[in-house]
């Protein structure tokens, strides 16, 4: 059995914070003492262990220790007590743009910062053109980076760490900065980490970030591991409120709105015999359950059903308008099922949404957005975008 990827034991860190300080020799000869401090325990004795290909969230208020730990992890702090195992060649973005010099171009800086973060000047070679387009710097490439907005610097930071193609990937609040654009990017390319198998330890304030990426997070209180568990479990319970609680209220990923005139009760993904699954390979089947309880009698309402991006792009949709029988009218609940024979969807994340609505499609009476979070696996790994085509080739040798 191969060892964790990242194994925090027993692991304690210590600060002092000092109310008075001797500035000088002689007056600590005079007092006689030294300064008085207290000790402050950022981090006390928290364990957990992170397995290779793995994405895991540490959530907590300010002050709590995510950041602390993040910096145990990569070891620009070194632990008071217990001890801190990586296995795997590790990166982090942790201030984006910390260590570039401002009098310096984007193009040194790029060579400046990838030399930093552990990339030799021949892979920083061969990144090169694909840092710059990721960050969108072309134009600005050779201008000094005190020209640059922080918006810039944040861009041309993040996409250099990126390009550093670590086992372990360590991220610190990064997918709160920057504008929408930015943000969508970042998150997209940490999603592609995520397929690739990276490990994947992220800190952040933004919930609804951190539960679409990790399947697992670890909430810090004080310095102390209050709780792991599934992400939306952890986030529930940090939230103040119970896992049921949270699903009812949708907070975060999940929204809901509508008239309440009709009740959405559940929404399942399974495979064609009935089985629960997080999970389908490109072209294979799969069926969605939707048991929607009406509030009062409804005539001949239509159930909308969406699949859509990470980013919220809209894949797919279709409606029950489409099914042989209509609902018609329905005094109480009614169960309608989409079963889906070959699913197009290249590798990605994806939500299903569904929706109950009037015969028009204006009124909705229930809309549970982003209520199913589903994974599709590609084994041909030589198509890409967001759909698997059917197509054939034809090779033909002419001679010389």
């Amino acid at each position: 059995m191969s060892q964790p990827a990242i194994v925090v034991d027993s692991v304690s860190k210590n600060f002092r914070l000092y109310h008075e300080r001797n500035r000088y020799i002689k007056a600590a000869i005079l007092r006689g003492r030294r300064a008085k401090y207290e000790e402050f325990w950022a981090l006390d004795d928290v364990s957990f262990e992170v397995e290779h290909g793995s994405t895991l969230g540490i959530i907590g208020s300010n002050g709590s220790g995510k950041s602390t730990m993040l910096k145990c992890l990569t070891g620009i702090y070194r632990p008071d007590k217990g001890k801190v195992s990586i296995n795997g060649n590790i990166a982090a973005l942790l201030e984006l743009g910390a260590g570039f010099h401002p009098e310096l171009s984007g193009r040194e800086n790029v060579y400046l910062n990838a030399a930093i973060l552990g990339l030799s000047k021949k892979d920083a070679e061969r990144q090169f053109d694909s840092i710059v387009e990721f960050a969108g710097l072309e134009r600005f490439i050779d201008t000094a980076v005190k020209n640059y907005s922080s918006g810039m610097v944040i861009r041309l930071g993040f996409s250099v760490a990126a390009h550093v193609e670590p086992e372990i990937l360590l991220i610190d609040e990064v997918l709160t900065v920057g504008d929408q654009s930015f943000q969508r990017k970042s998150s997209e390319k940490i999603e592609q980490f995520r397929r690739e198998g990276r490990t994947i330890v992220v800190v952040s304030h933004g919930l609804g970030a951190v539960q679409q990426l990790c399947k697992e997070v670890v909430w810090l209180e004080k310095g102390h591991l209050k709780m792991r568990g599934p992400a939306a479990e952890v986030i529930a319970a940090y939230t103040g409120e119970s896992y049921v609680q949270h699903t009812a209220k949708d907070a975060d990923l999940r929204e809901r709105w509508g008239t309440e005139e009709a009740r959405i009760d559940s929404v399942l993904l399974t495979d064609m015999s009935g089985q629960a699954i997080e999970r389908v390979e490109t072209n294979a089947a799969m069926r969605v359950t939707t048991r929607v309880t009406a509030q009062m009698p409804l005539r001949a309402p239509v159930i909308k059903i969406y699949i859509s991006k990470l980013d919220g792009t809209i894949v797919w949709s279709t409606t029950s308008q489409r099914a042989n029988s209509s609902l018609g009218h329905i005094p109480e609940s009614v169960t309608a099922t989409i079963d889906i024979p070959h699913l197009p969807l290249l590798e990605g994340t994806y939500f299903i949404s569904v929706a109950c609505t009037d015969a028009t499609g204006t009124t909705e009476y229930d809309h549970c957005q982003n209520w199913v979070r589903f994974d599709v696996h590609q084994n041909d790994l030589f198509e890409e975008g967001l759909v698997a085509v059917p197509s054939s080739w034809n090779i033909e040798r002419h001679a010389k």
